[in-house]
């Protein structure tokens, strides 16, 4: 994920686990072994992730896992908001706010690749108001914009 200020990507990873952890204790859930390995694949990449690059990686391990196996733990994550699909490029990353993947804005980096994740509760609240004025009900928000993060402005 871009950011403009540095920061500890392992402390990064240890911190998205350790809440990964947290939240499904509290719902009395398993996060299995390949659940957090997988997870932690998603946020080791820091960029969007696809599921066969998840495999491959598990592979590496020496975890005989097939792709309906990769699949069902990228589902159960999806699930319980831990990450999130971003369908223009079919990849995965890790939610910012772990636990509430029912919407959020991702600014995704056409050169780079790069993945920023906006909570921004005012798109989400307009999006619901103009959705309620046509009588639709908002189960849940991805909004995927792509252009040039500042790393890369600043190479052109």
């Amino acid at each position: 994920m871009n950011e403009l200020v540095s920061h500890d990507h392992a402390a990064c990873v240890s911190d998205a686990l350790d809440k990964a952890t947290e939240i499904c204790t509290d719902r009395g859930l398993r996060l299995t072994v390949l659940r957090k390995r997988v997870l932690e694949l998603v946020w080791q990449a820091h960029k969007p992730i696809g599921a066969y690059t998840i495999l491959a990686h598990l592979s590496e391990d020496g975890r005989k896992a097939a792709p309906p196996t990769v699949y069902r733990a990228l589902d159960f994550l999806l699930e319980e908001g831990l990450v999130h699909r971003l369908a223009s490029v079919n990849a995965f990353v890790g939610c910012s706010d772990p636990g509430h993947a029912i919407f959020g804005q991702f600014l995704i980096c056409s050169e780079c690749a790069d993945v920023t994740e906006l909570q921004d509760l005012g798109i989400v609240s307009s999006i619901e108001k103009s959705a309620a004025e046509k009588g639709f009900s908002v189960q849940g928000q991805v909004i995927e914009i792509v252009g040039v993060c500042p790393s890369c402005q600043i190479k052109d």
